[in-house]
Parts: structure tokens; C-alpha cells; sequence
């Protein structure tokens, strides 16, 4: 079986010269066709480096953008170039600072031949960042659960099958959030147990403010069901308080509206002509091996 391990990058041109070692290292004794496309989302400085131990890796292609679009996007770029140029079973997605494990490949890539044609995540059971990150980190899946009813215990790091890549190249959502699309159009998915690494080179680039719009990004993919809960809430709300009603008492509904308000403009990002046309932001593509 084929697989393309698919690495969105900006500006770790270290981190993901690791990478690359430990995935090769990671895959020599898998019996089967492993290519790796990076994506090089228009990187202030080189990424490009020495590779002297990729003899297990059948192809490396760093496809280098002309406009920085952001992670989300940038990997569904990738999926749609892995789609149209490349021959493969699966698609592997993953950040390249070390935070999803290589090691853990081999155990997607095993389970894959066991399930068919479902796609597989790796759910998160053991993370590796300070307390407060942690902390946030939580708050983030409250956030989701609550407003969305979805539980998602998964980022980047999956193993999908090329007819779920085919789904989310028809869906909006997939150009604004990856594990929030895939969520919506898989409903059978598979998890193998995932820890997160520690990163190989420099600080977190993940603040609160960037988690949370990460929570807000995958909440507007299910916008239908907030605004359904929304309602809800806003009447009982109501309800609750209209015997005491004070500018205390109304905050929640202030922050509750600031939420929506959030949520919609999010929701504008997903579009599909931009998503369709994504590859125009090629500048060139750099053939390691």
C-alpha cells in the first residue's frame, strides 16, 4: 500500500530536518510505499536542509507557497495536491515540530490494513505541555462539547483513507478546519491511542488566544446545532432571570452573543472557490528524492 505522510511547515527548518531523520528511522521495517509532500507555507526564511538518512523514504517533495494562508489551510492544500498529482492509499497529516510522534506511524499504518477503508485518528491520551497549557487545552474541549455536542480527541495526526480525502475536498469546512471537517463527514472513525511529543526546536507557537480560536474555527463547522443550543439556552436564560434581572446577570448573554458573533465570522472563512483554486498559490516544488 502507498501512504503520503503530508507536514504543513513555517519557519522550523530544524524541527523539520528532525523529522525527517526520525520518520525515516521510524518506518524502515514497514513493508510498504511511504512518500512525504511538505508544505512550505511561504516561510520568511530557508527550510530547505541536508537529508543524508532518507533511504527508506520513497519520495520527498517541499511544495513552496507563494502567501502564507495559515495551518488549516495549509494542509488542505496539501490534501488537495496529494489528491490530483499523487498516487496513494492514505494520507497521513501531521505538524512537523515533533509534537506527533513518528513513531507512532507504524501503528497507523498497521491498523489501516486491518480496517478497510475508515480513516483513523489519533485520539490524545497523553500530552506533554506545562499545567496551564493543559489547563486551556481542557477548556477547549468543554468549549467544543458544549456548544457543538462533539467530543473531538484529535488534531492533524490521522491516517486517511483516500475516500475520505475525497470528502473533504467537497467540503467548505475542510478550507477552514481540519478535525472539525473531518468530524462532520465521518461519522465511523477509528482511534489508536496517541501521546503528544514534546516539540524538537523553540517555544509553542499555540497561545490561549490561538486555541481558542481553534475551538471557535471547529465550532462553526456544526454552526446549525450552536445556534439550535444557542436558542435554547437563551430562552431558559431568560426564564431564569427575568425576576432579577441586572447588567450582572446579563453578562452571560453579552458573552454568549459575543460567542455567535465570533462563530459566524469564522464561518465566512470556509470558502470553497478559494479552496478549489488553492493550488494557484504554488510557487515551485523542490524534489528532495
Amino acid at each position: 500500500m502507498k501512504y503520503v505522510i503530508l507536514v504543513p511547515v513555517y519557519n522550523d527548518r530544524e524541527s523539520l530536518k528532525l523529522l525527517i531523520e526520525n520518520i525515516n528511522h521510524e518506518i524502515k521495517d514497514l513493508n510498504s510505499e511511504i512518500s512525504l509532500v511538505v508544505i512550505n507555507d511561504a516561510s520568511s526564511q530557508q527550510i530547505i536542509d541536508d537529508y543524508p538518512n532518507i533511504e527508506n523514504i520513497h519520495s520527498i517533495e517541499i511544495i513552496n507557497m507563494k502567501e502564507n494562508r495559515g495551518h488549516a489551510r495549509c494542509i488542505a492544500s496539501g490534501l488537495k495536491y496529494i489528491y490530483e498529482k499523487k498516487e496513494f492509499d492514505y494520507v497521513i497529516p501531521m505538524d512537523g515540530d515533533g509534537e506527533d510522534r513518528p513513531e507512532e506511524i507504524k501503528n497507523f499504518i498497521e491498523l489501516s490494513k486491518e480496517v478497510g477503508d475508515r480513516s483513523i485518528v489519533g485520539e490524545r491520551v497523553k500530552r506533554s505541555e506545562n499545567m496551564i497549557f493543559k489547563l486551556c487545552y481542557q477548556f477547549h474541549k468543554f468549549l467544543t462539547l458544549a456548544f457543538t455536542g462533539q467530543s473531538i480527541k484529535f488534531g492533524n495526526f490521522t491516517c486517511l483513507s483516500k475516500a475520505t480525502v475525497k470528502k473533504m475536498l467537497d467540503e467548505k469546512s475542510t478550507w477552514n478546519s481540519f478535525s472539525g471537517s473531518l468530524k462532520k463527514i465521518e461519522k465511523d472513525l477509528i482511534s489508536s491511542p496517541s501521546i503528544r511529543g514534546k516539540r524538537y526546536s523553540g517555544p509553542s507557537q499555540m497561545s490561549f488566544f490561538k486555541l481558542l480560536k481553534h475551538s471557535l474555527s471547529i465550532i462553526s463547522v456544526f454552526r446549525k446545532t450552536v445556534l439550535i443550543r444557542s436558542a435554547l439556552f437563551i430562552v431558559f436564560y431568560i426564564l431564569l432571570i427575568k425576576s432579577n434581572a441586572s447588567i450582572v446577570t446579563s453578562l452571560p448573554l453579552v458573552l454568549l452573543l459575543i460567542m455567535i458573533y465570533s462563530i459566524s465570522s469564522l464561518a465566512l472563512r470556509e470558502n470553497i472557490e478559494e479552496f478549489n483554486n488553492s493550488l494557484t498559490n504554488i510557487l515551485d516544488i523542490d524534489k528532495i528524492k
